[in-house]
C-alpha cells in the first residue's frame, strides 16, 4: 500500500479543486491510499470576510487540518498552494517551517515530493513558486516528481492554460473569477497518477492503473 498525502492551502477554492483532481488521479493507481489535508489558515476571520474568502473556504472545511508529524507516515506528499509574489503562500510556508524536527531526524528522506500551484495571471510566478518549494523538499531529502512532457496537455496552444513540467497549475484571474479548466484539472489528475505510479515502484507495490 502506497500512502499518499495531498497537503494544500487554498484561499478561494482554486487550489482545493486542483487538490481533489490530484487525489483523483492518484487513486486510479491500485494500492494507493490517498488522503487530503489542509494547512491552517493564518488570516483572521474578519480579514477573510473582507476579501471574500470566508464563504469559499467553507466548501473544504471538512478536510482535516494537516499535522507536521503525520508527514512521516506518507510515502509521497503532494503540496499545493497559490503564489504570493513568486513564492508559496505564507500558510504553506509556515507549515513547512515547522518541519524542523522531521528534518533533524531525516524523517522525509526518500519520500516522493511534488507540487502544484495557481497564479492570477499567465506569468504570475507559477514556475518560481513550485521551484521555491522544491528547495524545501530537497533539504528534506525528498525525491521530486513533476509532470513529464508525456502529459501533452501542458503544451496546448488552443486555450489559456496552466501546467508545466514542474507541476499542475491554474490561472485564476485578478479577482479569482476563473476556476480551473478541464485541461488544467486533467493535468492535475495526471500528476497525481504519475506520483502514485512512481511511489508504488519505490515501495515495491505492483503498478496497475
Amino acid at each position: 500500500m502506497a500512502k499518499i498525502q495531498v497537503v494544500f492551502y487554498s484561499t478561494y477554492g482554486h487550489i482545493y479543486q486542483l487538490a481533489e483532481a490530484v487525489a483523483e488521479g492518484a487513486r486510479e493507481v491500485a494500492g494507493s491510499e490517498v488522503t487530503l489535508y489542509r494547512v491552517p489558515e493564518l488570516m483572521p476571520d474578519d480579514v477573510l470576510e473582507k476579501i471574500g474568502a470566508k464563504g469559499a473556504q467553507q466548501a473544504y472545511a471538512h478536510i482535516p487540518i494537516a499535522e507536521t508529524e503525520a508527514l512521516a507516515d506518507a510515502d509521497a506528499i503532494i503540496f499545493g498552494a497559490p503564489t504570493r509574489f513568486g513564492n508559496a503562500a505564507a500558510q504553506l510556508r509556515n507549515f513547512l517551517d515547522q518541519t524542523g524536527g522531521l528534518w533533524a531526524r531525516g524523517a522525509l528522506i526518500g519520500k516522493v515530493g511534488s507540487v502544484f500551484t495557481s497564479t492570477a495571471t499567465q506569468h504570475g510566478g507559477q514556475e518560481s513558486t513550485i521551484l521555491s518549494l522544491h528547495t524545501s523538499l530537497l533539504h528534506h531529502g525528498m525525491i521530486i516528481v513533476g509532470v513529464p512532457y508525456s502529459e501533452a496537455r501542458q503544451m496546448t496552444l488552443d486555450e489559456i492554460t496552466g501546467g508545466s513540467p514542474y507541476g499542475a497549475s491554474t490561472i485564476t484571474g485578478g479577482q479569482g473569477q476563473r476556476m480551473p479548466s478541464e485541461n488544467e484539472l486533467a493535468i492535475a489528475r495526471f500528476q497525481g497518477r504519475h506520483v502514485a505510479e512512481i511511489t508504488a515502484r519505490l515501495v515495491g507495490a505492483p503498478v496497475t492503473s
